[in-house]
């Protein structure tokens, strides 16, 4: 049951390129987002009318599709915040804005069901699905910028917005005193003047409110002029903050090196070393990392107080060597009338340049010792700097 709970977990969250299954959820999910919000604009037009019942249909799809998904995030809370037991979870999701956000997103549909008598009041609530489009954010790692960025630029943001409220407010004050006594019945009060200033600091200038003094007018170019600089600052710091973010990225791709892992599986059996150990007891080679348990067709992470047991099956990393020079074996598959067949190793004439290094005997590998017996069928691996006949060479 963990596994599948795991797994649904692993595919409603942001897929990665070989997972078919998270990447095709991320798309249909992205998809059900466009198409509702296009039938919240279509619905405003006069031609809907007769598509109205397709529409409806389609739309009820979209909103069952976010309701499972809402219902799938919150069953999997406990993967989302580790930390937290399942009922801590799955609050905090439920009161996280991601959550917020999915929950409002289908809401006002189910709203007319339970209570019909608002269904006319209810239906003007079904605008909240807008905040829908914000979730797409989260299915696709390359519109994350934007949320680093903006995070990463609050305080500056805030600053800047901070100094346009504080112009604004001075500016309306400043022209309501010196238009109001020429245009009562347009600067009736200061919040005529605060529309004033925004539609002017912002470079809109709707023109349905201006100056006609003399005075009103050469405060209006100086209002003009401070704001075309107030409107550039925040775009100032969120194009800054762009170039600083990519920037980051690519310095981050350029000084990146891979290095690849080889895995190898390692069942662990009753009579093994390893066996009721805790993994803080075991004496790995340098080099080697222990990467994962595999018990009961569940993946553990391993950590210290993690005690083995038999029939696990351990996954060590070896990390890749910075030497460069290529190790030559010589795999020899030994016949029954082989001279080494039926001796030991010690008993074998080979000379110092030769060293066995390991055996194959059917499914097994042997690390051989001078006293391990050579049969037939044997595949025998060497290094030898010598030529050996009907022996094939591997690099390692």
């Amino acid at each position: 049951m963990n596994n599948k709970k795991k797994r649904i977990f692993d595919i409603i969250q942001i897929g990665y390129v070989g997972d078919v299954a998270s990447r095709t959820f991320d798309i249909a999910i992205t998809a059900a987002i466009i198409i509702n919000l296009f039938i919240a604009i279509f619905d405003t037009f006069e031609q809907s009318i007769p598509y109205q019942p397709v529409l409806d249909v389609i739309e009820w799809i979209t909103v069952i599709g976010f309701t499972i998904e809402y219902i799938l995030r919150v069953w999997t809370a406990e993967y989302l915040y580790p930390n937290k037991c399942t009922g801590i979870a799955r609050i905090k999701y439920i009161f996280s804005g991601s959550g917020i956000v999915d929950f409002l997103s289908f809401l006002p549909n189910y709203l007319p069901v339970f209570f019909p008598a608002g269904a006319v009041a209810f239906r003007m609530f079904r605008v909240i699905r807008i905040l829908r489009i914000f979730r797409v954010n989260s299915y696709y790692d390359a519109l994350n910028v934007i949320t680093e960025v903006i995070r990463r630029k609050r305080d500056q943001i805030l600053s800047s917005v901070f100094i346009i409220v504080m112009l604004i407010i001075a500016s309306s004050l400043c022209m309501y005193s010196l238009e109001h006594e020429a245009q009562p019945e347009v600067f009736k009060n200061a919040f005529s003047g605060i529309w004033w200033s925004v539609s002017t600091l912002l470079t809109v200038g709707y023109g349905d409110i201006y100056p006609v003094t003399v005075l009103g007018k050469m405060f209006s170019i100086i209002i003009t002029f401070l704001g075309v600089g107030m409107v550039a600052i925040p775009t100032g710091i969120l194009s800054a903050g762009f170039v600083e973010q990519y920037s980051l990225i690519k310095k981050s791709t350029d000084y990146l090196m891979e290095k690849e892992l080889k895995f190898i599986k390692l069942i662990i059996t009753k009579d093994h070393n390893w066996n009721e150990k805790k993994v803080c007891e075991l004496s790995l080679p340098r080099g080697l990392i222990l990467a994962a348990v595999l018990r009961n067709g569940e993946t553990l992470m391993p950590k210290g107080d993690m005690k083995l047991f038999e029939g696990d099956c351990v996954v060590i990393g070896a990390r890749d060597c910075d030497v460069n020079v290529d190790v030559n074996l010589k795999q020899v598959e030994l016949r029954e009338h082989h001279p080494w067949v039926g001796h030991k190793i010690k008993e074998l004439d080979i000379s110092r340049h030769t060293l066995i290094v390991m055996i194959r005997r059917g499914d097994n590998a042997i690390v051989p010792n001078g006293d391990t017996l050579i049969k037939s069928g044997d595949i025998v691996f060497v290094f030898s700097k010598r030529y050996m006949a009907d022996a094939q060479t591997i690099s390692v």
